[in-house]
């Protein structure tokens, strides 16, 4: 189906996302033979609205955001038609001007128009040099310059098939629904009326119960001239590091972008420990062969006392009847008030320091407690907690310790850190994020890729973009999950990300080009780790420098890495 949709327009092969997105859209509102009823409506409980199903790939005219529209002008853009927005009932289009890719509820469609047609009547469109009509369609994204239109429209040419026969439907099987429809609810209401609607069910009450328990909110009357903020349910399901469900998870979060400085919240920061410190103590583990267990703070935020005065909605599900003019007011903190942070390390920082421990003078997340040869070392990252200890009994003391402070879920041994997986061997320790890297290619379409050997071509000179920035808001986001597997486990890409990363303003083809080359580099070294021997080990630090490699600045470039039993910790 996505094949022959991308046939059809005439669109290049990049776009096979968009063509596999919308594809899934359609076959979750068609029957299934066997049950009769759509994906759609087993889900949602609503027959789907077929109104809004458009001929994929088609040009339309999409009306400019108010903002963009001038007195003297155009009032729509060119556009090509490549499916449904996903947290909205807005449609996505390929805007041919810009080769930005936009989301808009207002369009004209031509559905028997295409990019590939010859004969198409677009107005304020680019013109080749006899003066006919052109439409710009990039890929990989180069600029096809193939598809030239005139003045005068025609009906696309369709070829017939070759035989007429009743296709009989394939047999998806019992999974067809999950299959198709597998994204987390965004509402309440949605969440009641998916096939996991228990699971979620379950999870909401696990959350409200913490919530009461901890006394979180009173109902009062809302005073005069005060404004209650609005709260939402978030819901996620928690996955395992070989991709496996862990837990459905439903949070109740205060819309606390509503706040006002000075007086709803005054101070916001809360400290969490650097990649570096993490990485250290795995290192030190290794060498010293210390136990490392792990445990998670259950509603880690609601665990502060709010010293400022702030009325809440009741939330979505739990408003009691007969009190639906009462407000929340919020005795404890709450997930995603400005504050919460803040409030939640002051108090952990003050209940582990009473009982001992000592903080770190280089890392304020990092604790530690030792006597005569034995002790803890504890390492706090927001509600996910390291505890490693020179035997079992003191990481066992501290685990009950906190546990008679805070409502906690005892992990055992350390598993999965941030989405670093933690694997122990008979030797040392290694850090792999193999997961999340297959998870990055996946998302960002480059898993088919073929593998190539080095991340970067050392006769590649980048340099800023002088055209149009190509997909800028896409670029930012892959730079940014790149980046994040550079600071955690592949020092290995550290370079070409540092070259990478300053594009992320306006980013060309070749920057692209770039991107592509390190996804392909990561799917061929994807079960790469950094792995800490268990040899007692001095740090080691390497720094070396370029000599005016940069040909625009005429500046040096500069590298260093320190290790640590075998790896590197910065």
């Amino acid at each position: 189906m996505m094949n022959s949709m991308l046939l059809t327009a005439g669109l290049p092969k990049c776009y096979w996302g968009e063509a596999a997105l919308t594809a899934t859209f359609i076959l979750n509102r068609v029957p299934y033979a066997t049950f009769d009823i759509t994906p759609h409506e087993l889900r949602f409980k609503v027959r789907p609205n077929l109104n809004v199903i458009r001929v994929w790939g088609c040009l339309a005219y999409v009306k400019l955001p108010d903002l963009k529209i001038q007195k003297l002008g155009t009032r729509t853009t060119n556009a090509i038609f490549l499916g449904y927005a996903e947290k909205s009932d807005a449609r996505r289009y390929l805007d041919i001007e810009s080769n930005h890719i936009i989301e808009s509820r207002d369009a004209e469609y031509f559905e028997d128009k295409f990019a590939k047609h010859k004969n198409i009547v677009l107005a304020d469109l680019p013109e080749n040099d006899d003066g006919t009509k052109q439409i710009e369609v990039f890929d990989e994204p180069v600029v096809q310059d193939e598809a030239v239109v005139k003045e005068t429209p025609a009906e696309p040419e369709l070829a017939e098939p070759s035989t007429k026969r009743t296709r009989r439907p394939k047999d998806f099987g019992d999974d067809f629904v999950t299959y198709h429809v597998e994204a987390d609810p965004l509402t309440y209401d949605e969440a009641m009326k998916t096939r996991d609607a228990v699971f979620w069910k379950e999870a909401i009450d696990n959350e409200i119960d913490s919530i009461t328990s901890n006394n979180t909110w009173v109902l009062v009357d809302l005073p005069e001239g005060a404004r209650p903020i609005g709260c939402k349910w978030i819901f996620k399901k928690k996955m395992k590091a070989d991709g496996t469900i862990d837990k459905f998870k439903a949070r109740l979060v205060a819309k606390g972008f509503t706040q006002k400085q000075g007086i709803d919240y005054f101070d916001t920061y809360a400290p969490v420990p650097r990649m570096t410190t993490i990485r250290l103590l795995i290192a030190l583990a290794a060498i010293h062969k210390l136990v490392i267990h792990q445990m998670d703070v259950k509603t880690a935020f609601l665990n502060g006392e709010l010293t400022e005065e702030i009325y809440m909605q009741q939330p979505e599900g739990f408003v009691i009847r007969g009190l639906e003019d009462k407000v929340c007011k919020l005795m404890k903190s709450l997930y995603g008030l400005k504050q919460a942070p803040k409030i939640w390390y002051e108090k952990f920082d003050k209940v582990i320091r009473s009982n001992g421990y000592r903080v770190s003078e280089t890392d304020k997340c990092v604790y530690t407690k030792f006597a005569d040869g034995r002790g803890v070392i504890v390492c706090l990252y927001v509600d996910d907690m390291l505890i490693l200890g020179t035997d079992l009994s003191c990481v066992t003391e501290t685990k009950k310790f906190l546990s008679t402070k805070f409502s906690m879920k005892d992990l055992e041994d350390a598993d999965v850190i941030l989405g670093l997986k933690i694997i122990r061997t008979g030797t040392g320790i290694a850090l792999s994020q193999s997961y999340y890297i297959e998870k990055m290619l996946t998302r960002y379409g480059y898993q088919d890729l073929p593998i190539i050997d080095t991340p970067y071509r050392s006769d590649q000179k980048l340099e800023p973009n002088s055209r149009e920035s190509v997909r800028q808001l896409e670029y930012a986001s892959v730079i940014g999950s790149l980046m994040y597997a550079t600071t955690a486990t592949r020092p290995n890409i550290a370079f070409v990300m540092g070259m990478l990363s300053r594009f992320t303003s306006n980013p060309g083809v070749e920057h692209w080009k770039a991107v592509k080359r390190v996804m392909r580099y990561l799917k061929k070294t994807q079960t790469y780790a950094l792995f800490y021997s268990g040899d007692p080990s001095v740090v080691e630090g390497f720094s070396d420098a370029s000599w005016c490699s940069d040909m625009e600045s005429e500046y040096s470039t500069g590298r260093f890495v320190f290790a640590m039993d075998g790896a590197a910790i910065s």
